[in-house]
């Protein structure tokens, strides 16, 4: 797995090694390094960011030449170690868990491309779940492509799942919602929402994808995508995170990927976890997204430092001895800090129908990003704490 990623890396720290540490070698082997990364399906932006974090470690800095090759390495391992951090990760079951005491469902909805997997995909995810003990429902609101509900039918006939469906050409939002109204009244878990294949240009299909997450208002929205296709799946992870602003990603056929530029690019541009990575066919060849695999796929594993790499300094003159310091007083104690309400999602605590309410009386847009959340989360407990007014 990830060999022309792991030759890229590679080259470029070897690349180094042999030149003194000045600007214009290092331009010259990060243009190297440029090119071996789009050849690896590394999207733009992030090699961009690459370069950039390489160049601001390298230039001017003294590192012994025997020890610049791994002071490199272990700078690209920092940056994709910090690229996979910031995007956080999802505990699935755990999500799961947390909603199941409400009575409410908790609702996927799976979105891609046809050919990426997502519709197995979807059936990997139900057998994980239903190992886990949860019960689920399946609706099939991929109303459009012929065959689609049959597949699907086929996958929970072999789970042994409920399906929901309707015929060819129903409204997919109205097939998700039965879904959803059927797992209400007979107390399921979870409800996955299989949806069509949309290509990322088509507008009118995405709107109605738009349309079935604000019909069913998922817990989870997870993008699909096929590692072989490299850079066209980075390019439609883009796409669908603009319009539907997924939580976070499956790959498939990972077992089979060389180039390994799509997990990093997917992630670095939609700023979300890469969730599951799909290694087979069978319903089980499905598992956890592991960033330390990931890099030990990509550097080898005695090279694996994940705290931030020092270079060596050259040698310095011995520098005279320092006075004798005064004893320092007696800080002052701390005071204690105030509880931290924050966590992984902005919104806990705060009952779905405020959420709701207050979005539609202020005519909120859905946030877009952490720090729209965090601030909208503040908004709806201050609106709350003085008594949920009227606009």
């Amino acid at each position: 797995m990830f060999d022309n990623l792991k030759k890229a890396f590679s080259d470029v720290s070897k690349g180094f090694s042999e030149k003194e540490l000045k600007e214009n070698d290092i331009d010259d082997v990060l243009f190297q390094l440029e090119i071996s990364l789009l050849e690896s399906d590394v999207a733009i932006e992030v090699i961009d960011s690459i370069k950039k974090s390489l160049k601001e470690k390298l230039i001017g800095v003294k590192v012994e030449k025997k020890t610049i090759e791994n002071f490199v390495k272990q700078s690209l391992i920092q940056f994709i170690n910090e690229t996979f951090d910031e995007a956080g990760n999802i505990d699935l079951i755990s999500r799961i868990n947390a909603k199941k005491g409400s009575g409410e469902p908790f609702i996927i909805v799976f979105v891609g491309i046809n050919g990426t997997g997502k519709t197995t995909s979807l059936a990997k995810v139900a057998n994980l779940l239903k190992n886990s003990k949860f019960s689920l429902a399946i609706a099939a609101a991929d109303t459009f492509r012929a065959g689609a509900i049959e597949q699907l039918r086929e996958h929970t006939k072999k789970l042994n799942l409920k399906i929901i469906a309707q015929n060819y050409g129903s409204d997919p939002a109205s097939v998700a919602r039965d879904a959803v109204l059927y797992a209400k009244s007979h107390k399921v878990d979870c409800v996955l929402v299989d949806t069509a294949g949309r290509m990322q240009t088509s507008s009118n299909l995405m709107e109605q994808i738009e349309k079935i997450t604000k019909v069913v208002q998922p817990d989870l929205k997870i993008f699909v995508g096929d590692s072989l296709a490299g850079n066209d799946t980075v390019s439609q992870a883009r796409e669908f995170h603009k319009h539907v602003q997924f939580d976070g990603s499956i790959l498939t056929k990972s077992d089979a990927d060389a180039r390994g530029g799509a997990a990093l690019s997917i992630v670095n541009v939609t700023s979300t976890p890469i969730l599951y990575v799909g290694v087979g066919q069978e319903y089980d060849d499905l598992i956890p997204f592991d960033k330390k695999t990931f890099l030990e796929n990509v550097f080898d594993q005695y090279e694996i430092n994940l705290t931030e790499p020092e270079p060596t300094p050259e040698p310095e003159p011995t520098p005279e001895p320092e006075p004798t310091p005064e004893p320092e007083p007696t800080p002052e104690p701390e005071p204690t800090p105030e509880p931290d309400i924050e966590n992984d999602d902005p919104f806990e605590g705060i009952d779905t129908d405020d959420i709701n309410k207050y979005a539609d009386w202020f005519d909120i847009p859905p946030p877009e990003n952490d720090k729209e959340a965090k601030n909208l989360a503040k908004k709806i407990r201050s609106w709350i704490s003085n008594g949920r007014p009227k606009p």
